[in-house]
């Protein structure tokens, strides 16, 4: 598709890796779909993001700058299927880094990187994968992380609007937080399932049969609720649409 190709590292966050692996081939099948050359790196580990939430600045830290390393080659962009990893990445590396010897190393590896859905639409210029079809009337929900940290809204939506056989309709209070939050969903569990269940409600009254996402986490969450409570609806990642039919 290009006379030259875009080299793309992938990073596959903890969840995708240990319960949705499905979903990072599908990164890859899209990417090189798409025209791009794939590489990935298997030393790498987390972002640090859950040990940061938790105030473990630290240790946070200390993974942060195996991030900083493992992704360390020059003008390679980062390509990740979660916002909530790239959000941490691009926002909040800032409070570990700024004022240290690892500074330069971070803006560098900030200005690479995206969640995928922006990679896409941003630096490819696609909002249409060839070849993908998917016969189902679909809900998209803005996860907090793409929405406020990634500023991510129409790419996912027009993606999803190209996707031969998809009727995508729009969920009320779809940039309201699913409940999830990470360990909020521990310490705040009432809470935390009541919003889940408002937004598996309103995904149901669309006439929706998939609520989709950038984020396994929230979508995660949003399953766990929906199997516990045999609900006429499941989730999918925006990879695993955009894959299907390729």
């Amino acid at each position: 598709m290009r006379s030259k190709k875009i080299i793309v590292d992938i990073f596959i966050p903890c969840f995708v890796d240990q319960l949705y692996p499905e979903t990072g081939f599908n990164m890859v099948k899209i990417l090189e779909h798409l025209g791009c050359e794939v590489h990935y790196n298997p030393n790498q580990t987390c972002c640090g993001q859950p040990a940061f939430n938790a105030g473990f600045f630290d240790e946070a830290k200390d993974v942060a700058v195996k991030f900083l390393k493992d992704f360390s080659t020059p003008n390679r962009y980062v390509v990740s299927p979660s916002a909530s990893c790239v959000g941490m990445v691009c926002n909040s590396y800032s409070r570990l880094f700024d004022s240290t010897s690892y500074v330069l190393d971070y803006k560098r590896v900030k200005q690479n990187t995206y969640e995928f859905t922006e990679f896409l639409t941003k630096i490819l210029g696609v909002t249409s994968v060839p070849g993908a079809a998917l016969d189902a009337k679909v809900t998209y929900h803005d996860s907090c992380s793409g929405l406020r940290e990634c500023k991510i809204k129409e790419g996912p939506r027009a993606l999803l609007n190209n996707v031969k056989g998809l009727e995508l309709v729009e969920l009320k209070d779809s940039e309201t937080c699913c409940g999830f939050g990470g360990t909020f969903a521990v310490k705040f569990e009432p809470i935390s399932v009541g919003m889940a269940e408002q937004k598996v409600l309103n995904a149901i009254d669309t006439g929706a049969s998939v609520i989709v996402s950038t984020d396994v986490s929230c979508l995660m969450h949003m399953e766990g609720y929906i199997k516990h409570n045999k609900l006429p609806i499941k989730t999918m990642h925006i990879c695993d649409v955009l894959a299907s039919g390729l």
